[in-house]
């Protein structure tokens, strides 16, 4: 009777060993299966993150944004940030300035007023050296838009005096005689500049000029330059 008891004792704990580790197998794939969700969905999340898409969106957009083209031919106006001239410069000079009105494509502006510029004296003869007379070259080679320096060809701009002793000569860009002295010392004593008032100053093809005919361009004296070539401008 006793070895009877002590079998069905046994029998009884084997059975519940063996459904013990029946169970516990799938309690760890349960919570595997768990883990392996949650990293997926954490992922997802990542992958959507609203700055994240924000930013593609705004690539995508830019992207689809055609440049504004500013055609050959447009007038670019300058105002010097310093005096250059026949006798003052030197070729190879480089100088500054600011544009002085905005440029318009279809309405919209493509350079704004006030866009820095760089340009180069190309020539620069004082009295004596040219025939008799002087001559002042120069070009513009870029202006910055967009945080960056974009580079520009144009047709070069020439002032020249043809004088001996005369204040009517003054030449600039086709070549057209310019006369008519109407201006006033500039700021008084020997060699101050002379104002003419022919095409409307330095931007239609006026100057100035010391007392011995050198050529002048006083600092913010307008000067317009004419694209060469069309000027692509990103948006």
């Amino acid at each position: 009777m006793l070895a009877r008891l002590t079998l069905f004792t046994f029998s009884l704990c084997l059975v519940v060993s063996l459904s013990g580790c029946t169970s516990k197998p799938s309690t760890d794939n349960a919570a595997d299966t768990s883990s392996g969700t949650d990293a997926q969905n954490t992922t997802a999340k990542s992958d959507k993150e609203p700055g994240k898409e924000a930013k593609e969106r705004k690539e995508a957009k830019a992207e689809k944004r055609e440049p504004l083209v500013v055609p050959a031919g447009t007038a670019v106006t300058v105002s010097l940030g310093s005096a250059l001239g026949s006798k003052l410069s030197q070729p190879g000079q480089t100088f500054s300035g600011s544009v002085a009105k905005s440029v318009l494509v279809a309405g919209a502006v493509a350079i704004p007023k006030g866009a820095t510029v760089g340009g180069t004296v190309t020539d620069a003869k004082p009295l004596g050296k040219f025939a008799g007379g002087a001559v002042l070259q120069v070009r513009l080679d870029s202006i910055n838009l967009n945080g960056g320096d974009l580079p520009v060809q144009v047709a070069l701009r020439t002032f020249s005096v043809k004088g001996k002793g005369k204040r009517t000569g003054l030449m600039a860009g086709g070549g057209a005689a310019l006369g008519g002295i109407i201006g006033g010392l500039a700021g008084g004593g020997k060699g101050a500049a002379i104002g003419l008032a022919a095409g409307g100053g330095a931007g239609a093809g006026g100057a100035a000029l010391t007392g011995n005919n050198d050529v002048v361009l006083p600092a913010e004296s307008a000067v317009t330059f004419q694209l060469s070539q069309p000027l692509e401008i990103a948006q």
